[in-house]
């Protein structure tokens, strides 16, 4: 077998793979997902808060642009998260909006904090950072993230008023629609990788004298804009056609999918990050393969060696 493998072991795309499981394996990955799963769910609806309320406060709230973002998502998730934003349109009060913001974006920042461990663990670094410290950068990532949200809401909205007049100018109107719908998706879709980017680049404690470019996260964030889109897309399919988790779980059925779904999308986020980190060590390794952490070599010997002793 060995003779077989050492055909392959010297090309770059094996020890890459090679690399990413050995990573899938040696750092627990499914078990950093559940951790974040868990985090997620106590800051999705806190991050919906503070945002929304920023939205209905500069009166640009544009619910369809709202729901791009969670159209992907199985149809009992697109419920609870559409009631909830319904219920935050309707019952929004100025007065509190300052309270609602600042309590949305600390109870979202667990989140943050969670996605800070998983990374530092993908790049193998020590965090040194103090709690205080800690806490204070997953506030900020939370408030700059709320914040890029609500300026790319704010220049769709623009952008489709302007587009609608140019396309006046032209009498040719009735074309924008068409050519907007899947305009504002691509933006939409670019927007999500420049932020996994700056996640992946921000979040780790990067060692004194190491460095960590944007360039460099790009990779790991269109992996995890499109496998997200592409296993939400999948995962909508075989809730709607083969997933009876309403009958399994009765009510529960819809928080059952999204915690399901926030797994998922915990393993791709957590995924991006390794596949990032790996790319980084095997370029300061000039590609070549680690033995002694080699997912196949790993286990060809632990196979060599039980058929040796039979």
């Amino acid at each position: 077998m060995k003779k077989i493998l050492e055909q392959y072991i010297k090309k770059k795309p094996f020890i890459f793979i090679d690399q990413l499981v050995y990573r899938f394996s040696d750092h627990n990955l499914i078990g950093s997902a559940a951790e974040l799963t868990y985090f997620l769910v106590l800051s999705i609806f806190p991050f919906l808060i503070a945002l929304l309320n920023i939205l209905n406060y500069v009166s640009l709230t544009k619910y369809e642009y709202i729901m791009d973002v969670i159209r992907y998502a199985p149809e009992d998730i697109q419920k609870i998260i559409e009631a909830f934003v319904n219920d935050l349109n309707f019952g929004s009060n100025e007065n509190l909006l300052s309270i609602a913001v600042i309590g949305g974006i600390i109870a979202a920042s667990t989140g943050f904090r969670a996605i800070i461990r998983a990374l530092n663990r993908a790049y193998e670094y020590g965090e040194n950072r103090g709690v205080f410290k800690k806490i204070g950068l997953s506030i900020l990532f939370t408030a700059i993230l709320i914040f890029m949200i609500t300026v790319i809401f704010i220049g769709l909205i623009f952008s489709e008023q302007l587009g609608k007049l140019i396309f006046q100018l032209f009498n040719i109107e009735v074309y924008f629609l068409l050519t907007w719908k899947y305009l504002r998706l691509l933006i939409s879709f670019l927007f999500m990788i420049f932020i996994f980017a700056l996640i992946y680049k921000y979040s780790p404690n990067i060692k004194s004298g190491d460095t960590l470019s944007l360039k460099s996260t790009f990779p790991g964030a269109v992996f995890t804009s499109l496998s997200w889109i592409i296993l939400s897309l999948i995962f909508s399919y075989y809730v709607s056609n083969f997933g009876r988790y309403s009958v399994t779980y009765g009510s529960l059925g819809g928080v059952i999918v999204l915690l399901v779904w926030l797994f998922i999308s915990s393993i791709v986020i957590i995924l991006g990050g390794e596949i990032n980190a790996t790319l980084k060590n095997l370029k300061n390794r000039d590609y070549k393969i680690d033995s002694e952490r080699s997912f196949v070599l790993k286990h060809t010997d632990k196979f060599e060696n039980k058929r040796e002793d039979n």
